[in-house]
């Protein structure tokens, strides 16, 4: 098997949360930040953050088992075969789509608290853009600055 590289994550940010793997929204990002974990690439980049548990809870993987298999140098369709035999919650095709489109439109809880903390880091990145309204908006943009993009 030919090892896969990693991405350097202090040179471009991992895929977006929107990109899909067997139809799950988040996977590919957090198979990223894995590998680049692994090599010591990560950057600010953390794998198994508060996003990532969100799928690990959903399927039930183990965070530190699923690292185990990208140690190995498997590839996405590899990874994502081992995940479909191994993961403890066995997920229909549309409930992984039902949870993605969730993912992808969730926007931040009503508490007052988590509203600030999303209105304050969309208000470090820009204060003109009215379009931010998702987790996966602020990603986005967030990671299209980091790496020198113009909000």
């Amino acid at each position: 098997m030919t090892p896969i590289t990693a991405p350097n994550l202090t040179q471009r940010a991992p895929r977006s949360m929107r990109v899909r793997l067997g139809n799950y929204a988040i996977l590919p990002r957090l198979l990223d930040k894995c590998r680049a974990e692994l090599a010591g690439t990560s950057g600010e980049f953390h794998y198994n953050c508060p996003l990532d548990q969100h799928w690990f809870r959903f399927t039930g993987v183990d965070a530190a088992e699923l690292k185990k298999e990208v140690a190995t140098g498997k590839g996405d369709g590899e990874l994502l075969e081992w995940i479909q035999a191994n993961a403890p919650l066995k997920r229909s095709p549309w409930e992984i789509i039902t949870w993605s489109e969730y993912h992808d439109r969730r926007g931040p809880d009503s508490d007052a608290e988590t509203f600030a903390y999303f209105a304050g880091a969309v208000g470090k990145l820009t204060l003109t853009r009215e379009d931010i309204r998702t987790w996966a908006d602020l990603l986005d943009l967030d990671d299209h600055v980091t790496f020198g993009g113009k909000a």
